[in-house]
């Protein structure tokens, strides 16, 4: 077994290596523009800067931009001359740093001293984030220290987390969690609330990934003429299309309100949603070519994905709650997993809204709270029928 002194080396080097593949992606492609585009001359340091701060907004964290006057006055939108802040989360890198937290987890777990390793982790992965904000502030783009400060380390504990949790399922081990000190019925209630709630909205997020994989098929056309509109390079291509990739868990995101029902907003005063579509100018951003226009007759069909979601999450588990639970606590756990449900719902639309530019784009997303609360309601009374019509399906009254 490692010792103690190396289980805390390892683990920081596990930190450091997803801090550092998260700054690569895009710091190798500004490089390569920086070297090919600019013949060396242009100072390297702006394009590190860029890079962090394209790290961080993937996490969430706001950055504060102020743009040159003439870039300002080119750009052609009312308020660019006055600084703005970008603070919508490009999860694609959130994502990845989730992912590659659950492999540091899991190569923790295999140490002796997992819970140390784990802390020192998650302490490393801070202090490099912090860290590395540190040397990308500019008065024309300032991250949030703040926000750096613990953002980013949330999607990395969640993925520590996951991973250590993964481990010791493998091993046939199991942890104490908070729920073990409750009493047997309301452990249940509340381990059955979270199961189906987490599956809920893991359901919808599926639903919605579709969605946005077919809206992407259906325009392809119109996505490759507003490249072709733009005239960039190969190298100015290739940047545009990785901006969009890390966008797109982002859009999934903006697919899952637009589901619920509310939709969401791509400037001030603009809506898209299942009932219509409101657009002001937007930016050229090719996958925006994928937006719905105008009104849909089926638009409605849409709003049945966390009805579907809810129903199945509440016929599946709805055996297992008929036979641990009684009474009211019945119609409890479905109710109590839509709440979890929205709640997960409304936290990936927080990080989904917020600015992406100067005057109108200060008002980009769905509504948090109303996705949220919209979703918890449409879910927790889909899951309760589903529960309640699990109990007269053949083959389920008896088990």
């Amino acid at each position: 077994m490692i010792s103690r002194p190396l289980t805390v080396v390892f683990a920081a080097l596990e930190a450091l290596l997803v801090v550092a593949i998260g700054i690569a992606i895009p710091l190798l492609p500004l490089t390569v523009l920086w070297a090919v585009q600019f013949g060396f001359g242009a100072d390297w340091a702006a394009f590190w800067r860029a890079s962090v701060d394209i790290w961080l907004i993937g996490h969430g964290v706001a950055v504060t931009f102020v743009l040159d006057p003439s870039v300002a006055a080119a750009l052609g939108l009312p308020g660019a001359e006055v600084p703005f802040t970008v603070d919508v989360a490009a999860l694609g890198f959130a994502l990845l740093t989730v992912l590659l937290g659950v492999r540091a987890g899991r190569r923790i777990s295999e140490t002796r001293y997992r819970g140390l390793g784990a802390l020192v982790a998650a302490g490393t992965f801070a202090v490099a984030s912090v860290a590395i904000t540190a040397t990308a502030l500019h008065p024309l783009a300032r991250p949030s220290l703040v926000q750096a400060a613990f953002l980013p380390v949330l999607f990395f504990v969640a993925g520590l987390a996951i991973g250590v949790q993964l481990t010791l399922r493998d091993l046939g081990q199991r942890r104490r969690s908070p729920l073990d000190a409750l009493p047997a019925t309301p452990r249940e209630l509340v381990a059955t609330a979270l199961r189906g709630g987490a599956a809920a909205a893991a359901l919808l997020v599926l639903l919605a990934s579709l969605a946005t994989a077919a809206s992407i098929a259906v325009s392809y056309a119109g996505i490759i003429t507003l490249y072709e509109s733009l005239h960039t390079e190969v190298l100015g291509g290739v940047a545009l299309t990785l901006a969009q990739l890390a966008f797109l868990p982002t859009l999934v995101v903006w697919a899952v309100s637009w589901l619920v029902g509310p939709g969401f907003a791509l400037g001030t005063g603009s809506l898209v949603s299942p009932l219509g579509t409101a657009l002001g100018p937007l930016p050229a951003i090719p996958v925006l070519g994928a937006l719905p226009t105008g009104q849909s007759a089926f638009g409605f069909v849409g709003l049945l994905a966390p009805v579907v979601a809810g129903f199945l999450v509440g016929a599946v588990l709805g055996p297992g709650i008929r036979r641990r639970l009684e009474g009211p606590l019945v119609i409890a756990a479905p109710l109590l997993a839509g709440a979890i449900a929205g709640l997960i719902v409304g936290v990936l639309c927080a990080f989904a809204s917020g600015g992406l530019g100067p005057g109108r784009l200060a008002d980009v997303g769905p509504n948090p709270w109303q996705v949220g609360i919209l979703a918890a309601i449409e879910i927790g009374v889909a899951a309760t029928i589903g529960v309640l019509a699990s109990g007269r399906l053949p083959g389920r009254a008896g088990r």
